[in-house]
């Protein structure tokens, strides 16, 4: 598992997984923010968001259901806020902060799922991205087809 945390100074990513399209979407993330601001519900910046992820040419899924394996049995099921390309997991957050419990969240649904990237971004006062890698052959539980 690797996590980067933005706030905590610069970091090179161009050797991480799906990096060039993460870069993107927090290049978009910070648009959205600058042009919204803070105090808005949820739903409002996923759909201001998903609207500017799709106007810059990428394939955006909002409120995707995900459906969660154990032992190759569907044990529970969620809806991902933005799945961007098929590839990275957005959870999104209107929060004072990225509270640990935001991550732990984001990793346990890559966990569960195909997916090996995710990005928790935050609309709160101050706007912050966590990305969070999980690679699939670490997932024994996954169902794999």
């Amino acid at each position: 598992m690797i996590e980067l945390d933005e706030e905590r100074g610069s970091y090179e990513v161009s050797t991480y997984k799906h990096s060039a399209l993460t870069r993107q979407i927090i290049q978009i993330f910070y648009d959205v923010y600058n042009a919204l601001g803070y105090g808005f519900l949820e739903k409002v910046y996923e759909n201001a968001f998903a609207m500017r992820l799709r106007a810059h040419g990428l394939q955006v899924q909002q409120q995707r259901p995900i459906s969660v394996f154990f032992d190759g049995c569907i044990v529970g099921e969620y809806f991902a806020d933005l799945v961007v390309n098929d590839l990275v997991l957005l959870e999104l957050k209107a929060a004072s902060e990225i509270s640990p419990d935001h991550a732990a969240q984001l990793l346990n649904y890559l966990k569960a799922t195909p997916y090996e990237v995710g990005l928790v971004v935050n609309f709160g006062p101050k706007p912050r991205v966590v990305r969070k890698i999980f690679e699939n052959h670490l997932k024994p539980n996954l169902k794999r087809t």
